[in-house]
C-alpha cells in the first residue's frame, strides 16, 4: 500500500501540474488570438483546436486529481446521517463505481483515439488521436486512485493528500 499511496501522490501532483500549465496554457494562448485578430487583423487558424486540446487537458488531469484527494461530487449530508456500516458499504459502491468509469473512460477513448490516429487536425498538422490521449491517462489514474481508496477504507485509513 505504502508503493501505491507514494505512486499515486507524484502521479496526483503531476496531474495538478499538467492540469494548471494548460489552464496557462489556454489563458495566454486566447490572449494571444484575440490581440493577433483585433490589433493585427491576422487571425492565426490554430488558435481555437489547439485550446480546445488545452481544455480537455485541464477537465481530464483536474477531474483525475480531484479523484485523489476524494473532492468529486458527493452526497455527504446524506451518507453522514447513516450508521458507519451503511457509510463503509457506501464508500465500497462509489470506489467500485469510480473504477468502472475509469475504466469505461479509458477503454472509450482509446478506441476513439485509435479510430481516428490516420486522421489530420488540418491546422496544427498532428493525428486527431491527441485529442482522446488526456482521456486515456485520466482513466488509467481514475482507477489507480479509486483502488487507493478501496485498500484504505478496508484497512481503515484515509489517504494522504498529495499537496502536504
Amino acid at each position: 500500500m505504502q508503493f501505491l499511496t507514494s505512486l499515486n501522490a507524484r502521479l496526483a501532483r503531476w496531474a495538478m501540474y499538467i492540469a494548471v500549465a494548460s489552464l496557462l496554457g489556454i489563458t495566454a494562448l486566447v490572449f494571444y488570438g484575440v490581440v493577433m485578430r483585433y490589433v493585427f487583423h491576422d487571425a492565426p487558424a490554430y488558435v481555437e483546436q489547439l485550446a480546445l486540446i488545452l481544455v480537455i487537458c485541464v477537465a481530464m488531469f483536474a477531474a483525475s486529481a480531484g479523484v485523489r484527494e476524494a473532492g468529486h461530487i458527493g452526497m455527504d449530508s446524506l451518507v453522514v446521517i447513516l450508521p458507519a456500516k451503511a457509510q463503509f458499504v457506501i464508500g465500497i459502491i462509489v470506489g467500485i463505481l469510480s473504477i468502472i468509469f475509469g475504466i469505461a473512460l479509458f477503454l472509450g477513448s482509446l478506441q476513439m483515439a485509435v479510430a481516428v490516429y490516420n486522421s489530420i487536425i488540418p491546422t496544427l498538422n498532428i493525428s486527431e488521436a491527441v485529442r482522446y490521449t488526456p482521456c486515456v491517462i485520466a482513466g488509467v489514474l481514475i482507477v489507480l486512485f479509486s483502488i487507493e481508496h478501496l485498500i484504505a477504507m478496508v484497512q481503515g485509513k484515509e489517504v494522504e493528500p498529495s499537496w502536504y
